[in-house]
C-alpha cells in the first residue's frame, strides 16, 4: 500500500512539473504573458511593426509581478529597427516563434544593429524563430574588405551590457553585415543557434564577441561569407564547443593592436567542433603596425576536425591590410600572444602550409603546445608543411605535418 502511495507522488508530483510550463509556446504559465497582437502587430509581412512590440517589450520589461514574457507568435512580422532597453524589474523571456523581417532598405536601419537588446539582466531569447535581414538587397553597397572607410551595414541582433542571460534555439539569415554581435556582455550563454548566409557574401560574421566575459557558446551551425565566430578585444572566459563552421572564415581572434585603448584577450577554449570548407580554421591576426602593448593568453584548441580547410593552423602577426604597412616585413607586432595549446587537431588542408604561425620578432609567442596534429594536403605540390617563426613552446605526441622548430 505504501509502495502504491508512492507511486502516486511521483507522479503526481511529475504531472504537475510537466503542466507548469507551456511547452508549445516556452514559457512557464505563471510569466505574465505580453502578446504582441494585443498591442497592434500584426504578421502579414507588411506593417512595420516596430512600435507595438516596442510597446509589449516596455510593459513586460516594467511588470513587478514576478516573470514577464513577451511573446511574437507565428506569422511574418516587418521590423524597421527596434531597441529594447533595461533595466527590467524581473526576469524576462521573448519568445520569437514566428519570422521577424528586416527592411531591404538599408537606409531605413539609423542604427548600428537591427534589433537591439541593451542594460538588460536576466534575458532569454529563444522560441525558435527566424530573424531575416534581407541582406542581399544591401551586400553590393559593402567593399569592406577593399575600403577601409566602408559604409557600415545593420548587424542582425546585438546585445550590450547583458548580464545572466542567454540567447536559445534561435535562427539568423542573410544579414546585411554581421549577424549576432556581443559587447559588453557578462555570464552569457548561446546555444542551438544557426546562421546563414552565402559563402560570398561579405562580412557577415556570425557571432562578433568584444569586452564580455564568462560565455558558452555551443551547440551551433554557422555558414557565412566571413568569421564563423570573431573574438575581439577584451574578451575572457569563453567557452566554445559543438561548432559546425562553414563555409566561412573559421574562428578568428582578432584583428588585435590596432587601437591604442584594445585591452588583453584571456581564456578560450573551443573543443568538439568541426569546419568545413572554411578559408581558415584556427586563427589568430594581430596587426604588424600594433599600437597597443596587450596578451593573448591561456586558449586551448582540442578535438578539430579540419574538411577542406584553407588554413587549418593560423598565427598571423604580420596582418596588414588595405596597403597600411609600406613594406611587408618592416613592422613588428606589440601584441604577446602566450600559452596556446592545439591538441587532436586533425583532417584535411586545401594549402599547403597546413600549419602556418607567425609570430612577432619583437614579442615572439611564448608556451606554444602542438600535441597530436594530424593535417594533410593532397596538392600537386606534395605533402603538407610547417612554417613556424619566432614560436617558443613544446612539442607533444606525432604531429603532421613536422618540422615545427619550438
Amino acid at each position: 500500500m505504501a509502495s502504491r502511495f508512492l507511486i502516486l507522488c511521483v507522479f503526481f508530483f511529475f504531472f504537475l512539473s510537466f503542466s507548469s510550463a507551456d511547452h508549445t509556446s516556452g514559457y512557464y504559465k505563471e510569466d505574465k504573458v505580453f502578446d504582441v497582437r494585443n498591442y497592434g502587430a500584426r504578421g502579414d509581412g507588411k506593417r512595420d511593426n516596430a512600435n507595438a512590440i516596442t510597446k509589449a517589450w516596455n510593459d513586460a520589461c516594467q511588470w513587478s509581478g514576478g516573470r514577464s514574457t513577451v511573446y511574437i507568435p507565428l506569422g511574418t512580422f516587418y521590423l524597421t529597427q527596434v531597441m529594447f532597453t533595461g533595466p527590467c524589474k524581473s526576469y524576462i523571456t521573448f519568445i520569437i516563434t514566428g519570422t521577424l523581417s528586416a527592411p531591404q532598405d538599408p537606409n531605413l536601419i539609423k542604427q548600428d544593429a537591427w534589433i537591439v537588446f541593451k542594460y538588460v539582466d536576466n534575458l532569454i531569447v529563444t522560441g525558435g524563430g527566424l530573424l531575416d535581414g534581407q541582406g542581399s538587397h544591401s551586400w553590393s553597397l559593402n567593399d569592406c574588405n577593399e575600403n577601409p572607410k566602408c559604409r557600415t551595414l545593420a548587424i542582425n541582433i546585438a546585445f550590450a551590457f547583458v548580464r545572466s542571460s542567454r540567447i536559445d534555439g534561435l535562427r539568423s539569415i542573410n544579414s546585411k553585415m554581421g549577424h549576432f554581435n556581443l559587447f559588453a556582455v557578462e555570464d552569457f550563454n548561446i546555444t542551438g543557434v544557426s546562421i546563414t548566409a552565402p559563402g560570398d557574401s561579405p562580412n557577415t560574421d556570425g557571432i562578433k564577441i568584444g569586452r564580455s566575459k564568462d560565455m558558452y557558446i555551443y551547440n551551433v551551425t554557422i555558414a557565412t561569407g566571413d568569421d564563423c565566430i570573431a573574438i575581439l578585444d577584451g574578451t575572457t572566459n569563453l567557452h566554445i564547443s559543438k561548432v559546425s563552421c562553414g563555409p566561412g572564415h573559421g574562428i578568428s581572434v582578432g584583428s588585435l593592436g590596432r587601437y591604442k585603448d584594445e585591452k588583453n584577450v584571456e581564456g578560450l577554449t573551443v573543443r568538439n567542433s568541426v569546419f568545413n570548407g572554411t578559408t581558415s580554421g584556427l586563427r589568430i591576426k594581430t596587426y604588424a603596425k600594433s599600437v597597443s602593448d596587450i596578451s593573448v593568453s591561456n586558449f586551448l584548441y582540442d578535438n578539430i576536425e579540419m574538411v577542406n580547410v584553407g588554413n587549418p593552423i593560423v598565427i598571423d602577426q604580420q596582418y596588414c591590410p588595405h596597403g597600411q604597412c609600406d613594406s611587408p616585413g618592416k613592422y613588428n607586432s606589440r601584441v604577446q600572444i602566450r600559452d596556446v595549446k592545439y591538441n587532436k587537431i586533425w583532417g584535411t588542408s586545401t594549402s599547403q602550409a597546413a600549419l602556418n604561425m607567425q609570430c612577432s620578432k619583437t614579442f615572439p609567442c611564448q608556451g606554444v603546445v602542438l600535441s597530436d596534429i594530424n593535417l594533410m594536403y593532397n596538392g600537386k605540390e606534395g605533402s603538407a608543411i610547417a612554417l613556424c617563426e619566432n614560436v617558443g613552446g613544446s612539442v607533444r605526441g606525432e604531429i603532421v605535418p613536422a618540422g615545427c622548430r619550438i
